[in-house]
């Protein structure tokens, strides 16, 4: 594989206004669409997708994921390199930033790594409705929010983000909570890495929302590395 220079990655995926809210949101697919090899995404990556990887979640405010990709990807408590955090403490941001999980039924394990081996406080978002007995037992370890009545409310939640502080949000999936921001109209960014294989088979798309409309975007920059493509798009309102 073709090296690519961490620097230019970095000048690549940086938002120059922080302050403006936006959401990016960050996924792999192989070349016929398929969002897993193995039923993970992480069959599908390699050294160029991980340095995208790393440094988008440097320069975020806060990780958005669904419960499902947590329990189905194996997430732990994100804990950056020596380096990463030097550089988010010299751009005064906190060393770590909080992931915030989405969940309407709450259907997550306090024990699990990523809350005890969180480094920052996480959050958990639901509504109103989700089972009472588990708001409170996640509220031990991590901050809930209620963002929507019978269901989360996609776009309640995004304007909650930013107003508490977190307007750079990336979004890691899983397609489902790709879909409903689509859904919501509230994704400003895709940067997608196309893995050079056909995988076929059974795996979903990278976005599910049969409800969302279909919206212009326009290409910031394609960067091949090897066989590897790394692309990064905006809203057409942004170029």
């Amino acid at each position: 594989m073709s090296a690519i220079d961490p620097g230019d990655v970095l000048a690549r995926y940086t938002v120059h206004d922080r302050s403006a809210p936006h959401l990016r949101v960050n996924f792999i697919s192989s070349l016929d669409g398929a969002a897993t090899h193995d039923g993970l995404s992480g069959g599908l990556g390699d050294d160029a997708d991980k340095l995208v990887f790393d440094t988008v979640r440097m320069l975020s405010d806060v990780i958005l994921v669904g419960a499902g990709t947590v329990r189905a990807e194996g997430y732990g408590g994100i804990r950056f390199t020596d380096e990463a955090v030097a550089w988010r403490v010299a751009h005064a941001l906190p060393e770590h930033p909080p992931v915030a999980l989405v969940s309407g039924r709450l259907d997550l394990d306090p024990a699990h790594p990523v809350f005890t081996a969180a480094a920052t406080r996480p959050i958990v978002i639901t509504h109103a409705q989700a089972p009472a007995q588990r708001r409170a037992a996640l509220a031990a370890v991590a901050d809930v929010w209620v963002c929507g009545e019978a269901s989360v409310d996609h776009a309640l939640m995004v304007r909650t983000l930013t107003a508490r502080g977190y307007p750079q949000v990336l979004c890691e999936g899983g397609p489902s909570l790709f879909g409903s921001l689509l859904a919501a109209d509230a994704v400003d960014e895709l940067c997608l890495t196309l893995a050079p294989l056909l995988e076929s088979g059974r795996a979903a798309r990278i976005a599910g929302a049969p409800d969302a409309s279909p919206r212009r975007m326009r290409l910031a920059h394609a960067l091949p590395a090897g066989d590897t493509l790394l692309l990064r798009y905006v809203r057409a309102r942004e170029l």
